[in-house]
């Protein structure tokens, strides 16, 4: 893992920036608006709306790629812009654009929370001083979310799709205990960034019969037993930690933007990268979830006697720790999502080497981390030791996040 994120490291070009004239009022300028409505979106988009990981990624990008294109015109356009760059000539107010563009991008995600959400931006505009910079912000703010709004319309979120229910051996059927089939239209959503969603498509799971197959199976059911005796405390504590659906990213995109201080351009581009990334790495992911179908650990344990392989002992009373996601288990959501995440973070401060931590409600505790593959190798042994995927489901997603990483570090947000 450490080697493949090294590889995102070395991609790509240098991180810093000239501000033009125009922008260079902005450069050093404070990125608190851009943290403020960060926590803005997540409370819309999980806190009140309670929408799963594999969806807050779409509204978190919406959000990010509209404040980026708005701060990155006001500087000046030291970056290409992500999908426009208003008119701007560096006297705009950057806090009115950030607001603005937030604002009416989750305003347009979420008519019924219209009423908290403009009490809130006008709280925002408040702050800043009435006159032609404010004015200015606002214009361009507008301008970047419309062009968000208007190139996600149509995109193939939230259709009825559903995952098709197997039969047969290796194949995915709905979970206890809920029993459900969620959010197979991620999967056929249109990318963000890359030309398609199955650009990463890999050569599958191991076959039932395989020796790779039965190492798999003989892991997870081990470790990942809701009553295991192989899982150690902080095992135990890890997986719960990751599962919490209010994901550790939100905390750690705005603590690093803290600890490493960051302006307001650079903070706008390190979570345009993250995010956009990240809801890519998802869709690429839902995407090979379609297409192989593959049976959760907690069916393949039950029906072990079904997969043709002499090393898979049955257990039909075997239960995860965690409870398993409607959705198959190849590739693993959370390590698409993440390996794009932690390599995209390692390549925008061009180190791995960089502590942070969050908290989890879930679990009651903190977890440290001294770098980004750090992190990423310990969700994928997560969601093994939560007994919900198998470890080649969660390399192969990981390896789908940093793939989708690299892509975009070559065609996006590249200096100008």
């Amino acid at each position: 893992m450490g080697a493949a994120v090294a590889a995102v490291l070395a991609a790509g070009v240098p991180l810093g920036y000239a501000p033009s004239p125009a922008g260079a009022a902005v450069a050093g300028a404070s990125p608190a608006s851009i943290l403020d409505w960060d926590v803005a979106a997540e409370t819309a988009i999980w806190d009140v709306a309670r929408q799963p990981p594999q969806i807050q990624s779409r509204g978190a990008a919406m959000v990010h790629g509209a404040i980026f294109d708005a701060v990155n015109a006001i500087a000046g356009r030291p970056y290409q812009p992500y999908l426009v760059a208003p008119p701007a000539d560096g006297s705009e107010s950057v806090d009115a654009a950030v607001a603005t563009a937030a604002y009416q991008v989750l305003d347009s995600l979420f008519p019924a929370q219209h009423d908290d959400l403009r009490a809130r931006y006008d709280r925002s505009l408040a702050a800043v001083p009435d006159g032609p910079a404010e004015r200015g912000g606002v214009a361009v703010g507008a301008r970047a979310a419309a062009a968000m709004i208007d190139a996600r319309r149509g995109d193939g979120s939230f259709g009825s799709q559903t995952f098709p229910v197997g039969t047969l051996p290796g194949q995915w059927r709905p979970t206890p205990p809920t029993y459900g089939n969620e959010t197979a239209w991620v999967g056929r959503m249109k990318p963000f960034l890359l030309p398609r969603a199955s650009m990463f498509r890999t050569a599958g799971p191991p076959a039932l019969t395989s020796a790779q197959y039965a190492r798999d199976y003989t892991e997870v059911k081990a470790v990942g037993s809701a009553t295991s005796t192989a899982r150690t405390a902080d095992q135990t504590d890890a997986a719960i930690w990751w599962h919490d659906r209010r994901l550790a990213e939100w905390e750690i995109k705005r603590q690093l933007v803290t600890t490493q201080r960051l302006d307001v351009v650079r903070a706008a581009r390190m979570f345009a990268m993250a995010d956009l990334a990240e809801v890519d790495a998802v869709i690429a992911c839902f995407n090979e979830k379609a297409a192989w179908n593959r049976w959760r650990p907690v069916t393949a344990i039950r029906l072990g006697d079904t997969d043709g392989n002499p090393a898979t002992a049955p257990d039909p009373n075997w239960t995860p720790l965690l409870v398993t996601p409607a959705h198959p288990d190849y590739t693993s959501g959370h390590t698409c999502d993440s390996g794009a995440v932690m390599s995209a973070l390692a390549y925008f401060f061009g180190r791995d080497d960089i502590a942070f931590s969050a908290y989890s409600a879930d679990s009651g505790s903190r977890r440290y981390f001294r770098g980004f593959t750090q992190a990423l190798t310990e969700v994928t042994d997560a969601r093994v030791w939560g007994g919900i995927h198998t470890r080649t489901a969660d390399t192969q997603g990981a390896a789908i996040g940093l793939q989708t990483t690299a892509y975009m570090v070559a065609h996006y947000f590249r200096p100008a």
